[in-house]
């Protein structure tokens, strides 16, 4: 399945194919068919990068869900108004050969949407997680707070979240992408154990990251 995120992209890229197909029926014959083999496969391409697979969301309850996929990067404590004290940051990497749809780590409610301008430095330096364009999601769960980060990077300049301050979600919906590859960091709040090292692979949708913990019945 095709993403629709990535449609307007497929329509600039099929405009510059119809265009190189046409401009390589002008080129001397030897040139034809290499001109015209670029043009299809840069078509090629961009279904393939936009490519949406079916996933299956475990229904685990108090499950986090990986929000990108990718490789686990950096595993590290954080303090956050958002997540608060003794909070988890997890930060995924995404290459330009991941599936880069976005999915919703938890059920819940957004209550915090931020765009941050910035740099664009390359997105498994972890400077990027401030100094480079994001936009932050905060989602408000039964069982406390998450906040995740869609962080562009050196070839990632274009981030689309689809979601709305308020909105109500569920756990492995599609909200967005990051076109062309770069990182997706989470804070999972101290009520929290976590299931994953670094180093791990994700499937956004699918990789159970870590559990809320029970709360305590005075």
């Amino acid at each position: 399945m095709f993403s629709p995120y990535g449609r307007s992209t497929l329509v600039k890229t099929s405009a510059l194919c119809i265009a190189g197909l046409l401009l390589s029926l002008l080129l001397p014959v030897y040139a034809t068919i290499p001109a015209a083999a670029a043009s299809l496969l840069m078509l090629g391409f961009t279904l393939w990068f936009f490519r949406h697979p079916e996933r299956h969301t475990p229904q685990q309850a108090r499950g986090i869900i990986a929000p990108a996929d990718g490789k686990i990067l950096l595993i590290r404590p954080v303090t956050h108004p958002f997540t608060g004290d003794e909070s988890s940051l997890i930060s995924i990497f995404m290459s330009p050969f991941n599936v880069h749809v976005n999915r919703i780590p938890a059920d819940g409610t957004v209550s915090r949407l931020s765009y941050h301008p910035g740099k664009f430095l390359m997105a498994f330096d972890h400077k990027s997680m401030t100094d480079n364009e994001r936009m932050d999601i905060g989602i408000s769960t039964a069982d406390g707070n998450l906040l995740f980060s869609q962080v562009s990077g050196f070839l990632a300049r274009r981030i689309v979240c689809s979601l709305d301050r308020g909105q109500n979600v569920r756990s492995g919906e599609p909200f967005g992408m990051i076109k062309f590859g770069s990182r997706l960091d989470i804070i999972l709040p101290a009520n929290t154990t976590i299931e994953v090292r670094e180093g791990q692979k994700t499937r956004a949708g699918e990789t159970v990251l870590g559990f809320f913990s029970p709360k305590k019945v005075c």
